[in-house]
């Protein structure tokens, strides 16, 4: 990821200083190496209203000035809740107050009298860095919509799939990590009084009255497994004698981080009960 020239010639830039003269050179100093957007105030109380309506990519500070100091303009600036990167380069005479200022929230700093030498690297230097802070920025923000968006069109895929899998056959079920059924739908449930803890018994190695046992263990062994079957056809034997037959299909559910989270099918009944 990089930063065009033209980008940072085009950054936006605020000049504050007290010192009309300090202003002066600084503007033209900028303009002169092919700033576009450079603009000034002389007023320490305008720099945070400035800031939240044009969102400087810079801000050359100084931090002597009469009724305000950059101290306190810096403090208010971090109640900017729009803007986590505070794109301030302070300039001050006075050596001890680096520290305090990089302690404040500045990114940099340069001393007076000016070397402009030095100015213009250090402001090249912050622009870049505030311009990739953008892109980086924007970058998450489009991530993160596109990672919204996917989710939606997943949940309606999800959606869709189990109104046509319903549709398409007698029930639609789903089951968690621990076998527990958690979603069953469909009217042969209703038509044949089957229980959904009925379905789930086996699972525990009890026998189920009017099952086929031989047939469920292999059902339950594959699920047990986590392999995917289709069509696989087990019966029972009810009460009255009559025989009916099913045909379950199903997969197993896994979530982003590959961890086993159930399973989900379709059931059929293949014998109607008489």
């Amino acid at each position: 990821m990089k930063v065009a020239q033209s980008d940072i010639l085009d950054a936006a830039i605020l000049i504050v200083d007290d010192q009309e003269a300090n202003v002066t050179l600084l503007e033209q100093m900028l303009r002169e190496d092919g700033y576009t957007r450079v603009s000034s105030t002389r007023d320490p109380h305008e720099v945070c209203a400035l800031h939240r309506r044009n969102r400087y990519d810079l801000i050359l500070l100084d931090l002597q000035m009469p009724g305000m100091d950059g101290f306190e303009v810096m403090e208010g600036l971090k109640t900017n809740d729009a803007d986590g990167y505070l794109p301030v380069l302070v300039i001050t005479a006075q050596p001890g107050h680096k520290l305090r200022a990089l302690q404040a929230g500045a990114r940099d700093f340069v001393g007076k009298p000016f070397d402009l030498v030095e100015v213009r690297t250090r402001i090249r230097n912050m622009l870049e860095v505030r311009l990739l802070y953008r892109k980086l920025e924007a970058f998450n923000k489009e991530l993160e919509q596109r990672v919204r968006d996917r989710t939606a069109e997943l949940r309606e895929s999800e959606a869709r799939y189990r109104s046509l899998t319903e549709l398409a056959s007698d029930w639609y079920w789903e089951q968690d990590e621990n076998g527990k059924f958690t979603k069953v739908s469909g009217p042969v449930l209703e038509m044949l009084g089957i229980r959904v803890d009925a379905l789930a018994e086996g699972a525990s190695g009890a026998p189920v009255e009017g099952w086929n046992e031989a047939e469920r263990e292999v059902l339950q062994a594959r699920i047990a497994a986590r392999q995917p079957f289709l069509d696989f056809v087990f019966s029972r034997v009810n009460t009255d004698g009559s025989k009916q037959k099913f045909q379950v299909s199903g997969e197993p559910m896994f979530d982003q981080g590959c961890r086993f989270i159930g399973y989900r099918g379709i059931g059929v009944e293949l014998t109607p009960q008489t």
